[in-house]
């Protein structure tokens, strides 16, 4: 086991090709892509999109996960296995297949997960600059959204002649880390010519609506409308305040200019990868942006792309919000499962999780087969398990996991990417298309109707997708609904912010919780994104870092070369 190579070290021992021959395999000349360095590369839509599809007959792959333990389920190197393991099972044939995935934040890289591009054998690359600062898009958005408060504050010490009422500002600043102690603080202390003293806070970048509405942008003109749409505080007679108001969108949009456009990549194994935007899918929508997968299916015969934590969220913003918002379909989920996960949601400690335990392993199981039921349901897709296999895992335990899944009539392939690359997702990859074969007309739903009131929304996503028994909502929560629908705001999707641990809002509730109540905190509106969001029990939009960060073990030594990434 020692000699074991980690994921930063097959990463950085991995043959990159010039980005000129990834984007050579999609049809694209040297012009057509802005090269960042020699691996790396902007596409502009405008010059993709110019030029006529790969297929008109594109299928989109949905990878999603079952509630996952606190080190993730493998999610990602799943998606980019499954990626490669198309193109080699296609390699007789001319069809493709492109991986779109969102960027990293360095929230979890310095946190508790580490890297976050995949892993083993079945990575994007440069794996540290995709981790790290990657073409600064991060930073762009963190920017645009901070210039937005800055012009916002300022607007008010310079006379506030919006009639902005300080105590109803809605507006937070923004920095990509996991930061505690910035999630309330009193911003403009000092002299008189320092600003208006007021409560103040920071979210985590991919939790800001700046985020959400790039994501979810077709083009540059529609973003600066969404940033301009965006609410960013109250007047003193309670009347909202639009950015668009502050004359903000464009220069907000003039930051943006170049991270908008979606970045190429590639894969260990050379398959073409779309990386662009990250919201998080606790606290935000979990899905890349609308662009991106736009490219990808305007260049592909079959995309992939992945939509974060578990289906109970991901899954369910990207077909509730993206999904309906973008005006596009899936073809087939895939359902990232593990034996430790599962027996996690049957009771077991994270430090026991390698040892076989079919007791626990049964009543975990219900954890998946909810999923299954919520995609194929709830949303109409057909469904195909992928078993992220680990050595630890028992034949009994695997065995008992997928005949589960055939009482229910799914198929479910043993996936060993991270050891095997494409080779070991192959299975999987014939499992997928033999299911699109199965299923040649697309039934996909939405789980409710926008059009409904925001309370029935919200009931509909607690009871359907997390099986509540009633939904509790705070005085706010409901003055916050009277507030949205009087200003007309109510008939948007729902962004539901609550723990991945769980369907519940409670991350001790494993398994599959009944009769529980789903407390509903407070309600916004991300009126520039177009949704509305719904904070239940205590998810925070900044998180902490943990007790020992991943940040501890991450360095760089005398050469210059990064170390402890993974």
């Amino acid at each position: 086991m020692a000699n074991i190579p980690n994921d930063h070290q097959i990463a950085t021992q991995a043959h990159i090709q010039p980005i000129e021959d990834i984007a050579k395999k999609l049809g694209l000349t040297p012009e057509k892509i802005e090269p960042y360095g020699h691996d790396k590369a902007k596409l502009n839509p405008t010059d993709i999109f110019s030029a006529p599809a790969k297929s008109n007959n594109n299928k989109l792959i949905l990878v999603t996960a079952i509630n996952p333990t606190p080190a993730g389920e493998g999610k990602t190197t799943v998606t980019i296995g499954l990626a490669d393991a198309l193109n080699r099972i296609n390699t007789h044939n001319t069809k493709n297949a492109i991986v779109a995935l969102r960027e990293p934040s360095l929230g979890p890289v310095f946190g508790i997960k580490g890297g976050a591009a995949g892993g083993g054998y079945a990575q994007v690359l440069p794996m540290e600059d995709i981790n790290l600062h990657f073409t600064g898009d991060f930073h762009a958005i963190g920017a645009a959204n901070n210039l937005l408060a800055a012009m916002l504050d300022n607007h008010i010490y310079q006379g506030n002649a919006l009639n902005i009422d300080p105590k109803r500002v809605m507006w937070r600043r923004a920095v990509d880390m996991n930061d505690r102690q910035l999630r309330h603080i009193i911003s403009g202390v000092g002299k008189t010519t320092d600003g208006i003293m007021r409560d103040d806070g920071f979210d985590i970048t991919v939790a800001s609506e700046v985020m959400a509405a790039f994501c979810l942008a077709n083009d540059l003109t529609d973003l600066k409308q969404r940033l301009g749409n965006m609410v960013v505080a109250y007047t003193h007679d309670k009347q909202p305040v639009f950015a668009k108001q502050l004359n903000a969108q464009g220069a907000m949009t003039a930051l943006l200019k170049n991270a908008i456009k979606p970045n190429l990549v590639q894969t260990i194994e050379g398959t073409p990868a779309i990386v662009h935007g990250g919201p998080f899918a606790n606290i935000a929508h979990g899905c890349n942006s609308v662009i991106a997968t736009q490219i990808a299916r305007h260049l592909s015969d079959y995309t992939i792309t992945e939509a974060g934590f578990g289906a109970d969220l991901g899954a369910e913003k990207f077909c509730d919000i993206k999904c309906r918002l973008a005006d596009i379909k899936p073809d087939v989920a895939v359902l990232v499962a593990t034996v430790r996960a599962l027996k996690y949601n049957g009771g077991v400690k994270k430090d026991l999780l390698t040892e076989e335990n079919l007791d626990a392993l049964k009543k975990g199981l219900p954890n998946l087969l909810k999923h299954i039921e919520n995609m194929r349901t709830v949303f109409g897709l057909p469904v195909v398990v992928a078993l992220n296999r680990f050595v630890s895992d028992s034949d009994d335990e695997l065995e008992m996991i997928i005949k589960a899944c055939a009482d229910m009539g799914v198929k479910v392939a043993l996936t060993e990417v991270w050891e095997h690359g494409g080779k070991g997702g192959e299975q999987l990859a014939n499992m997928v298309m033999q299911t699109l074969d199965d299923h040649p007309i697309n039934t996909f739903k939405f789980a409710y109707d926008v059009n409904d009131s925001i309370i029935n929304k919200i009931h509909q996503l607690a009871k359907k997708i997390y099986g509540a028994k009633d939904v509790d909502l705070s005085l706010s929560a409901k003055n916050a609904i009277k507030r949205l629908e009087r200003l007309g705001l109510d008939k948007l999707p729902i962004c539901v912010a609550k723990t991945q641990y769980s369907f519940s809002d409670n991350a001790k509730l494993l398994g599959v919780p009944t009769d529980f109540i789903l407390h509903v905190r407070d309600i916004n509106v991300s009126a520039g994104a177009g949704f509305i969001v719904v904070i239940c029990g205590n998810i925070m939009k900044m998180p902490g870092l943990p007790k020992v960060p991943a940040a501890e073990h991450i360095n760089i030594n005398e050469d210059g070369k990064i170390v402890g990434l993974f």
